[in-house]
């Protein structure tokens, strides 16, 4: 008798440890893109989510608990991001949840985030995500129709307003196209080429043979990610076409520099300011923070930073932010605390939240126009 209640008291013993345990550390989810055809989204993401939370729980935690990450790799697929974020909800528990890499998958969560009111701040550049706004959702990267405004004023100056888009079919690509084709008119710029490609092809010469045929195309924009851009990219140069090529924010990374080797010199390509924080003025806030970023990521990893794991980053301090803000983990006043965000300097601009606004971006120290040169990073002029 004595034994099993030793055995009963033993049992009560660890299971109160583990609880207490669990009451000290704070569970936040990420769904990332780890592997898969979008992994140059995913992994520069969750490794800086893996450092963060690492330095942030070396410094004390927040709140005086620990932070514990728990993530999934989506491979970019819908359906593994709405198997995964339930998981994160229902097993897990989390307070929030960062992701996804992808718009397509952050689309295919959003009714879950909705329903279980869990705060989500995404990695993906749809401005879908956040328009309407949803309660409890949030985003960190520019948005499309903030790439097209950038890269429309670039060419307005430039007097190229003859423009021919070749867009991926994919959930960026596609929101990318419908926002540019909208707001086109507005910056004085003809769209007058509107070719797209899918995920899997592997030649985009047909699309782009069509726009050289036409006399008065003065630029080509293509909105996408992944490797279709970089097939562009040099399909275009083989074709020995010389209008002006731009890409959107989302191939602003080594990676597509590399996919495209030498027939990305000249391209221009809209991105956040971290790819270039040594060429910033000293004036300018994001400079200092980028730098520490580039410093702290490559000495862990040994490889060049992204725009992409600049979301991340930035995913992740808002929500911490929130978190001490609020002076609580509890999703609500997480998300409470996100909605008003204030003069939140992160690697990829200003935030500024309100009710009707949940990015907060503002579109000046959010995007700046590059130009590859000698296979690196330059401002454009």
């Amino acid at each position: 008798m004595k034994k099993m209640m030793r055995i009963i008291l033993g049992l009560f013993v660890l299971c109160f440890t583990l609880s207490a345990s669990a009451k000290d550390s704070i569970k936040i989810g990420a769904l990332v893109a780890a592997t898969g055809p979008a992994s140059f989204l995913g992994d520069p993401e969750l490794k800086t989510l893996e450092l963060y939370v690492e330095k942030i729980n070396a410094k004390g935690g927040v709140l005086g608990k620990k932070l514990e990450l728990i993530s999934y790799d989506t491979g970019a697929n819908p359906k593994n991001a709405t198997t995964f974020v339930k998981r994160l909800i229902n097993q897990d528990e989390v307070v929030a949840i960062m992701g996804g890499s992808a718009s397509g998958e952050t689309m295919a969560i959003l009714p879950f985030i909705k329903k279980a009111k869990i705060p989500l701040v995404s990695m993906a550049g749809s401005i879908k995500i956040v328009e309407p706004v949803k309660k409890y959702v949030f985003k960190t990267p520019a948005t499309d129709r903030m790439a097209c405004q950038k890269i429309f004023t670039y060419l307005k100056a430039k007097n190229k307003t003859n423009v021919a888009l070749i867009s991926g079919n994919g959930g960026f690509g596609k929101s990318m196209r419908g926002q540019c084709i909208e707001i086109a008119g507005d910056y004085g710029i003809n769209i007058v080429a509107d070719e797209t490609y899918g995920p899997k092809d592997t030649d985009m010469t047909p699309q782009l043979t069509k726009i050289k045929s036409l006399d008065n195309v003065q630029a080509v924009v293509n909105p996408g990610f992944g490797q279709g851009p970089a097939i562009v990219t040099k399909n275009f140069k083989q074709l020995g076409m010389t209008q002006t090529l731009v890409q959107s924010h989302g191939v602003a990374s080594k990676k597509f520099i590399e996919l495209a080797g030498n027939a990305s010199e000249g391209v221009i390509v809209a991105s956040p300011p971290v790819v270039v924080a040594s060429l910033l003025d000293d004036s300018n806030p994001i400079k200092q923070i980028a730098l520490d970023y580039i410093k702290n990521y490559e000495d862990k990893y040994n490889a060049p930073v992204s725009t992409f794991g600049g979301y991340a980053y930035d995913a992740l301090n808002l929500i911490v932010e929130a978190i001490k803000k609020a002076n609580s983990s509890d999703p609500k006043a997480i998300r409470d605390a996100l909605e008003s965000t204030t003069s939140y300097v992160g690697l990829n601009g200003m935030f500024n939240m309100n009710k009707k606004d949940h990015l907060g971006l503002d579109i000046d120290s959010g995007i700046k126009m590059l130009e590859i040169k000698n296979g690196d990073w330059t401002l454009a002029k």
